[in-house]
């Protein structure tokens, strides 16, 4: 199983979550000192793997977040707590257009169930059946009258 995804996978297929750089090759493919690694690891920045002795494994995934936590700030000046946050958000935005795109799925199933259903309904309508036709009736119009009693 991946942890990150939930969806379980081959262990020797690579993909861009697939743990593979020790801290050295990582702070040299995002630009940045091992001890800034640590650092952001410590904050959770940035948060790989670890191997069963504890060692630090990023990805691929990993290295690209390092970058843009890197540009965040030195180019844009924005602080480690600002962009920790910037993070989770974008996070939060990621898993919510995941769910609603699940939910779209599903409004779409269950519109189509509900179109097999009345699909099926319809066909099952008798007919030899005739359509009842409102006959117009004359109109008439009564008087009554109450009988005079003399006394």
């Amino acid at each position: 199983m991946d942890g990150r995804s939930g969806r379980s996978r081959n262990p020797y297929q690579l993909t861009e979550e697939s743990p593979v750089y020790v801290i050295s090759v990582a702070a040299q493919l995002s630009g940045l000192h091992p001890q800034t690694l640590r650092q952001y690891d410590r904050l959770g920045l940035v948060s790989p793997d670890r191997t069963p002795g504890r060692g630090r494994r990023y990805s691929a995934r990993d290295i690209e977040l390092l970058r843009t936590v890197q540009q965040l700030s030195q180019d844009e000046g924005i602080n480690l707590a600002g962009i920790k946050r910037i993070i989770e958000l974008e996070n939060q935005v990621a898993a919510l257009q995941s769910r609603v795109a699940e939910l779209a799925s599903a409004v779409e199933g269950a519109a189509a169930a509900m179109q097999q259903r009345e699909a099926q309904v319809h066909a099952s309508y008798r007919r030899d059946l005739v359509p009842y036709q409102d006959v117009q009736q004359a109109s008439a119009l009564v008087v009554w009258r109450p009988k005079r009693t003399s006394e």
